[in-house]
């Protein structure tokens, strides 16, 4: 088995600690960013009490003093148009609130989705699950030996997919406990892991689960979730290479957000950073219809024309597939191909 070698290692303990000191007052936050007396941005306050705001410090560090309109705050910040009651708009836009067993979703043929944890480090305003019921969903060892035991009855399943809330929630000794019921599996051959936390906390990458990724028999797939290039400083690229060096395949999953980066030069600005850090560019998925997100929504056919502009510019494999998640389906839908109707 690789053995991974790392310096300036972070301690388990570090990043637990970030993890505890998030800002959760959005009065605090725009007085981080000089804010504090923007009347638009105070109008928003009481959103919190609808999705809670989480912000790692980490995160809050990367973003522009002074700058109401930072592409990194509109994505956390409590925002007075979530109250909108917008038609078409649900709590559970993707029909997920009715698992196979509890905390296990399986939506596609040959891959489930185990929801490990159900806390974020950080709550995105646009987030599918911001109404999910996770007080039924205990991530814990008995709902993760009941999802498993399914999993182990469906040979079909080739790949598992760790989701949540986020399943780098779970401390190191319980991710190594769930790898290696996993890999008791057969015919489970990969594994994906969908996390924010690299991101926002990327202290949350250490050395011991960097070993027992290089240690799996599975194949490990990570997908980071970055919506703007100015996500990716020096200490997310490090954490990355990190991944890399333990074997770990890196892909990225973007949604487009009105005023966040819904324009072909910005987005190229991503691929760009993603590929530099060792990412490759997966899926750019149009806003799923979670009631209290409307306003970040771009329309299909605006996206197209991003998309276009993209590929006119950039190199194909800096492009990210174009997709919509829906409900039912046995996969996503390409939004190209016009498969569907809005």
């Amino acid at each position: 088995m690789a053995h991974i070698v790392t310096h300036n290692t972070v301690t388990r303990e570090g990043w637990l600690h970030q993890l505890s000191d998030v800002i959760t007052d959005p009065d605090e936050l725009l007085r981080l960013l000089s804010l504090e007396n923007h009347p638009e941005l105070n109008k928003g306050n009481q959103a919190r009490r609808l999705f809670a705001l989480r912000v790692p410090r980490a995160f809050v560090a990367r973003m522009r003093k002074g700058d109401p309109q930072d592409p990194l705050l509109l994505q956390v910040l409590t925002q007075q148009a979530e109250f909108t009651q917008a038609p078409g708009y649900s709590a559970d836009p993707l029909e997920e609130q009715h698992a196979a067993v509890p905390g296990l979703l399986h939506k596609y043929h040959n891959r489930a989705l185990l929801l490990v944890k159900g806390g974020c480090a950080v709550n995105c305003r646009y987030c599918f699950r911001r109404h999910f019921p996770y007080h039924q969903n205990p991530g814990n060892k008995q709902s993760w030996s009941a999802a498993l035991n399914y999993v182990s009855q469906h040979p079909e399943l080739d790949e598992l997919i760790f989701s949540g809330g986020d399943p780098l929630m779970a401390k190191d000794n319980e991710l190594g406990w769930l790898i290696a019921e996993v890999e008791k599996i057969p015919h489970i051959q990969r594994l994906r892991v969908h996390s924010r936390l690299p991101v926002v906390i990327p202290a949350r990458i250490t050395d011991v689960l960097c070993q027992r990724f290089a240690d799996s028999r599975l194949k490990i797939i990570l997908v980071t979730h970055i919506n703007h290039a100015s996500e990716i400083d020096s200490e997310v690229a490090n954490s990355m290479k990190k991944l890399i060096c333990s074997g770990v395949t890196l892909l990225n999953q973007s949604v487009l957000l009105k005023g966040v980066n819904d324009s072909a030069d910005r987005l190229i600005n991503l691929s760009n950073a993603l590929f530099n850090a060792g990412i490759l560019p997966y899926y750019l998925h149009v806003l799923d219809k979670v009631q209290g997100a409307a306003h970040f929504m771009v329309d299909d056919d605006t996206a197209r024309e991003i998309i276009g502009e993209m590929l006119s510019k950039t190199s194909g494999y800096l492009v990210p597939k174009l997709t919509r998640e829906i409900g039912g389906q046995p996969s996503k839908t390409p939004l190209d191909l016009k498969l569907f109707n809005d």
